[in-house]
């Protein structure tokens, strides 16, 4: 059976890692997430605050995979259903399900909601996939696990630089 870690000493570890990341120090990592049925890779020094999905505020006239407006301590992050935003299934609203902060880094309020984290993962345990065509400028690369997952990695400058992601409006 898998050792259980309360959030707050994953959050503790990820903050940790975060730190000696963005100092140069360690190995590098990549922190795995799910996003309807999509595994998805984010570089850890593109990784920002992890939280529990909070309670959102629906804003209208905007994009159905745009989720709402989220207030994290004081401060207002746009939440988009990561999901619902690559034509996949709403994300359900369960106790998986997280907000992942990733536009702070580059000065922005962004938030992905996800179906769940799926912790840190080392890239010498993936193999690089050939390239798809049709891939959307914000998927960096796709990769293979050694049980045959395949795993897509996530641009965050990418995403954030994306003219549809950044217009929420109808």
């Amino acid at each position: 059976m898998a050792k259980k870690t309360s959030l707050r000493d994953f959050q503790t570890y990820l903050a940790g890692r975060l730190t000696s990341a963005a100092q140069g120090q360690g190995t590098s990592s990549w922190l795995g997430l799910q996003a309807g049925d999509v595994h998805w890779l984010i570089d850890l020094t593109d990784t920002g605050e992890i939280i529990q999905a909070p309670r959102l505020t629906q804003v209208p006239m905007t994009h159905p995979w745009f989720a709402g407006i989220a207030n994290i301590r004081g401060n207002l992050h746009a939440v988009a259903d990561f999901s619902m935003f690559c034509h996949g299934t709403p994300t359900a609203r369960n106790n998986n399900a997280r907000l992942l902060l990733v536009g702070t880094r580059y000065g922005s309020n962004a938030s992905l909601l996800v179906s769940r984290m799926l912790g840190l993962k080392n890239p010498e345990d993936f193999t690089q996939e050939a390239t798809d065509p049709a891939a959307v400028p914000w998927e960096a690369a796709r990769f293979s696990d050694r049980q045959g997952n395949i795993w897509r990695k996530l641009s965050i400058r990418a995403l954030l630089d994306d003219n549809e992601f950044m217009t929420i409006g109808v």
